[in-house]
């Protein structure tokens, strides 16, 4: 496996992306940008872009854009204006359900109770290998850097929480092995499908909604004041993971994969069956016990987690089913170097 460099800048998809892209290829300064205005924020391009942006400066940086971006005030109050429109949305998208104290069991009922499309049983059932494609692109945007947006929550959880998020990290990296980091992972699983597995490669590509799946773990993760919420993603995404896995897995066997292309999914049901118990009753449930408001919190961030995942599961079937890509059109237009 090659370490690659930074990735490239994305296009702009509206004025304020293009303001703050055209300020990243100087140095750090003040620069000016136009009014956030986003009536739809969780599907507004601009928006969720300008997001992914200011968050990825966290994470691997973009080449050629100086690194003390990372800390200016320019950009963090830029950050601080877009995430105000963005939390709105999740909340309305979450929805305000009974304040529960039981967290596990709470958690429990929150899975139990989601109705909406399967797309892993979809993708095993009835896709193609160009959509199976597509949603290999689409998640590349969290899983090529899996587990990382939750690692920030370590230094911020203490006690038994702290205890458990550290060990269903150990897991996501492969207990220190590089070949099994499950990032690596689903690498192998994109050169086994045939899909470009560079960090960064689909940013252009994927529409608002992938976008913001990943800009509410970094959201969540970045601040402090949102641990709890972080934890209540997780613990939700570990919850659910095993039988879309399962149906992954069969996906690509069915499509022509090995067992090597495979192992990222199966990996994961091996995995994820061990993490929900951790993540539901020894993470989500002992941080809930140990902080006043903990389980508000917890709560709102598993049903988040869920409803952007369902969001993103109807748009793509939806698309499928047109006879259309899931994807963006392929840009015209040459991206930012």
């Amino acid at each position: 496996m090659t370490i690659t460099s930074a990735p490239l800048l994305p296009a702009p998809r509206g004025p304020v992306s293009a303001a703050l892209l055209a300020a990243l290829a100087g140095p750090p300064a003040d620069f000016a940008v136009p009014p956030i205005s986003a009536p739809d924020p969780l599907h507004d391009e601009d928006l969720q872009l300008t997001l992914y942006l200011c968050y990825e400066q966290h994470f691997q940086g973009f080449a050629g854009v100086d690194p003390d971006w990372e800390w200016s005030p320019a950009l963090l109050a830029l950050r601080a204006a877009a995430e105000r429109p963005f939390l709105s949305a999740l909340r309305v998208l979450a929805g305000f359900g009974p304040q529960r104290d039981d967290v596990p069991q709470a958690l429990l009922d929150l899975v139990s109770s989601q109705d909406g499309p399967s797309l892993a049983e979809h993708v095993r059932r009835h896709a193609t290998l160009e959509q199976f494609r597509e949603l290999l692109r689409h998640r590349s945007i969290y899983q090529l850097k899996e587990a990382d947006p939750h690692t920030f929550a370590i230094p911020r959880l203490r006690g038994a929480a702290k205890a458990a998020l550290v060990e269903i990290q150990i897991d996501e990296y492969g207990g220190g092995r590089l070949p099994r980091m499950h990032a690596e992972l689903f690498r192998t699983t994109m050169d086994g499908m045939g899909v470009d597995s560079t960090y960064g490669a689909h940013v252009d590509r994927v529409p608002a909604v992938t976008l913001a799946i990943v800009n509410q773990m970094s959201f969540f993760g970045l601040h402090r004041r949102w641990r709890g919420a972080l934890v209540g993603q997780l613990a939700a995404f570990e919850m659910t993971s095993t039988a879309p896995n399962r149906h992954l897995a069969a996906a690509v066997r069915r499509l022509g994969g090995d067992d090597v292309t495979a192992r990222f999914f199966d990996e994961h049901v091996e995995a994820d069956a061990v993490h929900e118990q951790v993540a539901a009753y020894d993470l989500a449930g002992s941080y809930a016990a140990e902080n006043p408001g903990g389980a508000r919190d917890v709560l709102f961030g598993a049903r988040c987690g869920l409803a952007l995942d369902d969001l993103f599961a109807r748009h793509v079937i939806a698309a499928w089913e047109a006879g259309r890509s899931s994807l963006l059109p392929a840009l015209t237009v040459e991206r930012a170097a």
